[in-house]
């Protein structure tokens, strides 16, 4: 099956290598408007299939997307020294206004998978521009919090001394400083977390819970901060959405999509438990939350 990466960058890039790592899709198309970067990164790629995985990888255009099942959208522009973020949105948009045709034209049948930050606004215009085409928002999916659920089972399960598969937990919202770690809903291997820390002995109080709150909500700061950007998480989590989809395998998923409404609020894209199989999206599973 055929993958397209719109954009070359540190996280189109970093996506692209771990498809091959993971032996996903059988070819891979980079396509950006710096063709040379896109060539380099799509060699170096290549060069690593003898050691992982039978997938071919090349640079193309637009047209080369012909035939692909998912296209994943990394495109975008940097933040400018003193822009506000609503410029930065402004900017981005022109950028998907041209993108999101240009791949429809060619790969109508495609699965979007957004990663451009922000990404929950750039999932629900990447939305609107596709339904242009004819395309359902079910098939326009962000990458959402599905980053920030990991970061919340590694640490919880760290804490805990177990690992982080038997951790059942998600983060709900938006992909940024408002999303909601659901703690009332955290369990381990099906046994709520306060059983279970009862049953061995273990502890999570509330300053544990605050630090990994803190470590969840601030982690895309402090990674910039002392390396410039984020990429192997968000690599990883695409790599895994991409999989589900190409296989139609009907998981449980904190993606975001367009929907009608989310607690009294209409139209609005934001990450819920997302049950994602080979046509995109297709229900949401947001559980009972407490008061808090």
């Amino acid at each position: 099956m055929k993958i397209g990466v719109i954009g070359s960058g540190l996280v189109g890039s970093t996506t692209a290598y771990a498809l091959v790592m993971r032996g996903i899709g059988r070819e891979i198309v980079l396509v950006d408007l710096n063709k040379e970067r896109a060539q380099a990164e799509a060699d170096d790629i290549l060069h690593a299939v003898p050691f992982a995985h039978p997938l071919h990888v090349r640079a193309g255009d637009y047209a080369d997307l012909t035939g692909s099942a998912v296209v994943i959208i990394t495109a975008g522009v940097s933040q400018r020294p003193g822009e506000s973020r609503r410029e930065l949105l402004g900017r981005n948009a022109k950028v998907f206004q041209s993108v999101i045709p240009s791949v429809l034209e060619h790969a109508p049948d495609a699965v979007l998978v957004v990663a451009t930050n922000p990404v929950d606004v750039m999932t629900h215009l990447a939305a609107r521009y596709a339904a242009e085409f004819g395309v359902p928002s079910s098939r326009v999916l962000g990458s959402g919090t599905m980053l920030d659920t990991a970061r919340f089972r590694a640490l919880l399960g760290r804490h805990l001394g177990i690992d982080a598969y038997h951790v059942h937990c998600y983060v709900l919202g938006e992909h940024g400083d408002s999303e909601v770690l659901a703690w009332s809903e955290v369990s381990i291997g099906g046994i709520p977390l306060e059983e279970f820390c009862t049953e061995q002995g273990r502890d999570v109080t509330d300053e544990v819970r605050q630090a990994i709150d803190d470590q969840v909500r601030h982690a895309a700061y402090h990674i910039i901060e002392g390396k410039g950007a984020t990429y192997y998480g968000v690599a990883s989590a695409i790599a895994r959405l991409v999989n589900v989809i190409l296989l139609d395998q009907r998981s449980l998923l904190t993606v975001c999509t367009p929907v009608e409404d989310v607690a009294g609020v209409g139209d609005v894209t934001v990450s819920l438990p997302n049950l994602v199989g080979g046509e995109g999206v297709m229900g949401h599973c947001l559980f009972p939350l407490s008061d808090d």
